[in-house]
């Protein structure tokens, strides 16, 4: 374990996040003008893409940070067959799930079961397809159905808060299993499928369609819902970034795209692979 990874285990990470919470979600005019101006002068952010093109019409932090894209500035993959990227960032990892083992990063590999906080669950995913999206500071943060279905459980999982990067992935043992995430899951045409909205160091909070804001627990909540959601709809939001993944069933069958693998930047709504069911 390297030293970045060590100090993170020792840092109190909720702490550090709900002070960041708090100051992100101020209003007050001298706070949210400099945070704002400076993460976007050190991230090098330009907002050509979104619906308000000033700094000074957000109206704090966490709704700059949340901004909303222009209309059409991002074309969804249509086809029936798509599966479309659930989010811009980078691909992290995907492929298939063997036997019951996520691939985190080379060499390491996490159970899918524990991931979605329900074995049962996990085991309806058993030799299924995965994929992974890490959302960079400077990514638009909302997240987005990667296909069609209806939205039937939200699951809560409280847990650690580390920083997500290709450094903690190849580092700590579990990492996306051991974070702070919500587990979303969907009816589909093709059986049970999750999109797994996961948490990091200074995420100030996760949010989804059927939950708001989620309110940060020491214990697990579970949600009943029935929401019908196409794909390219919105799913939900991180106040800070973190990372989607996306999982699928063996029975939606899955041709992976060209040319994909870790490191590729990606954006919302372009096709990631085909279903084969």
């Amino acid at each position: 374990m390297t030293l970045f990874t060590t100090l993170q285990s020792i840092v109190p990470q909720q702490k550090i996040s709900e002070i960041a919470g708090r100051l992100a979600q101020s209003r007050h005019p001298m706070v949210k003008k400099t945070f704002i101006r400076t993460f976007a002068s050190v991230y090098g952010i330009k907002l050509d893409e979104y619906a308000r093109g000033s700094f000074s019409q957000y109206d704090s932090f966490n709704d700059f940070f949340t901004r909303e894209l222009k209309d059409g500035v991002r074309q969804i993959d249509n086809d029936p067959d798509a599966l479309v990227c659930p989010a811009d960032g980078m691909i992290s990892q995907l492929g298939q799930i063997d036997k019951d083992q996520v691939l985190q990063a080379k060499g390491k590999s996490y159970q899918i079961g524990q991931l979605l906080a329900d074995h049962a669950l996990g085991k309806a995913m058993q030799d299924g397809s995965f994929v992974t999206v890490y959302l960079a500071p400077t990514n638009y943060h909302r997240v987005h159905m990667p296909f069609d279905g209806t939205l039937v459980e939200t699951i809560y999982v409280p847990g650690q808060l580390f920083s997500v990067n290709n450094e903690t992935a190849e580092n700590i043992p579990d990492l996306f299993a051991r974070n702070e995430r919500c587990v979303c899951v969907f009816d589909t045409e093709f059986g049970k499928a999750c999109v797994v909205l996961v948490g990091a160091m200074i995420v100030a909070g996760i949010e989804t369609v059927a939950t708001g804001k989620i309110k940060r627990s020491d214990t697990m909540v579970r949600q009943t819902h029935q929401i019908s959601l196409k794909k390219g709809d919105e799913l939900g939001r991180f106040y800070l970034g973190s990372t989607a993944i996306v999982v699928l069933p063996k029975s939606a069958g899955m041709a992976w795209g060209q040319g994909l693998y870790n490191g590729v930047p990606v954006t919302m709504g372009q096709r990631l692979g085909t279903f084969l069911q």
